[in-house]
């Protein structure tokens, strides 16, 4: 069996190569495919095969897909370029004959009205149209998305934000990556698309609460219209590009786009999944390793 794990020197790729050797498959079965050498080595150390490839440069795809039984599809990290990106995956796994592709999507990435969805249902339907085998896993948010909130609280006391009372369903990366690494290590899952997600939704004012624990002191959601949270962001430096965007993505967990609690995830690991407190502490310790 040859495993193909795409986006190996970042955080989701790494994290399933780790929950494939966790689950027994053995070093020599796993193909890492990334970027860099230089990020690639620890994987190379471990006696994964490690190849370099680039979604933007299809020649060198299909070695990396050669003999591939599964491949994991870890969607593009560039927004705006995901589709050819992935058009030239899919293509080159088609070429080689790969057994199977799981891809990771976006909850509900067909008849949603997330912001980020528009190019994972572009993707689905190039998977759909393809030859080959596909698995889809939409993943809600990772709990990591906050971790960059917890020293902004730690000096304000507060977390801003203009979700109103929407809530998240998140998991912590780990989750999501053994998710990944049951799928492409057990068979059943032709044609399966999987809404992957926390096993409970939160609240910002429990996010705010659940942070405050973590550094010791009290921290508050302080909720404020689309507009002024522009003008937050834009004041603190963010271009009005990514400022836009991110009030979007508030205004899509307002309006309950991130809130749907399904249990597959949990099912798929055989656990619950990991709690907000845990996952954000967890994150916090390896941000500062």
């Amino acid at each position: 069996m040859t495993i193909v794990v795409t986006g190996a020197t970042g955080h989701l790729g790494r994290l399933t190569v780790d929950s494939l050797l966790a689950r027994g498959v053995a070093a020599s079965d796993i193909r890492a495919a990334g970027r860099s050498v230089e990020r690639l080595a620890p994987l190379a150390a471990l006696g994964v095969e490690t190849v370099v490839i680039d979604f933007e440069k299809p020649e060198t795809l299909p070695d990396a897909f050669a003999g591939a039984d599964a491949v994991l599809l870890v969607s593009g990290s560039e927004v705006g370029k995901r589709v050819p990106q992935h058009r030239n995956a899919i293509a080159a796994a088609e070429a080689a004959g790969v057994g199977r592709l799981v891809y990771t999507s976006a909850p509900h990435a067909t008849d949603g009205a997330l912001v980020l969805a528009p190019e994972h249902k572009a993707t689905e339907e190039m998977l759909a149209a393809s030859s080959v085998p596909v698995t889809i896993l939409r993943n809600n948010w990772y709990t990591e998305n906050y971790t960059g909130l917890i020293d902004q609280a730690a000096a304000t006391g507060e977390i801003v934000g203009s979700a109103g009372d929407g809530r998240v369903a998140s998991a912590s990366r780990k989750d999501y990556a053994e998710a990944a690494a049951v799928v492409l290590s057990t068979p059943g899952h032709e044609g399966a698309v999987y809404e992957l997600s926390g096993d409970t939704a939160w609240s910002f004012d429990e996010l705010a609460s659940t942070i405050g624990e973590l550094v010791g002191r009290e921290v508050v959601y302080r909720s404020v219209s689309p507009e002024e949270h522009t003008r937050i962001l834009t004041e603190a430096g963010l271009d009005e590009g990514t400022a836009a965007f991110l009030v979007a993505l508030d205004g899509n967990i307002r309006d309950g786009e991130l809130a749907d609690a399904r249990s597959a995830l949990a099912e798929l690991i055989g656990r619950p999944t990991t709690p907000l407190a845990q996952g954000l502490a967890e994150s916090r310790e390896e941000s500062a390793a």
